[in-house]
């Protein structure tokens, strides 16, 4: 559910504080643990290490991610694929095939070169 449009977008004045009047060429990452601000169009060019509760990721803010949460760029929770023993399986006929290729790509082009 979203904020209402009469109290208007959330934007922490911490935030907010470490970002007005600087240039985002100048000012290095800046930390933060607020995964819950808005992103406001004056934070636009510059890089945020968003907490995600174990590591900080670097987030580059763009003209797309305005009126987005800082959160909603630093996930919380890491994939484990799907799959099992038979993707296992499946993944290493993949990347012996691979092998397979580049070590005949590489014996093709040392013959031309004979």
């Amino acid at each position: 559910m979203t904020r209402s449009i009469k109290k208007g977008p959330y934007v922490d004045e911490r935030v907010l504080k470490k970002v007005l009047g600087k240039r985002p060429e100048s000012t290095g990452p800046i930390k933060t643990w607020i995964r819950r601000s808005d992103i406001s169009p004056e934070m636009v060019g510059f890089t945020f290490q968003v907490y995600n509760g174990k590591q900080f990721i670097d987030v580059l803010v763009t003209e797309e991610m305005v009126g987005h949460k800082l959160g909603e760029f630093s996930p919380t929770r890491k994939f484990t694929r799907h799959g099992g023993k038979m993707q296992k399986e499946l993944d290493m006929k993949k990347k012996q095939a691979e092998i397979d290729a580049a070590k005949t790509a590489k014996a093709t082009t040392d013959t031309k070169k004979k």
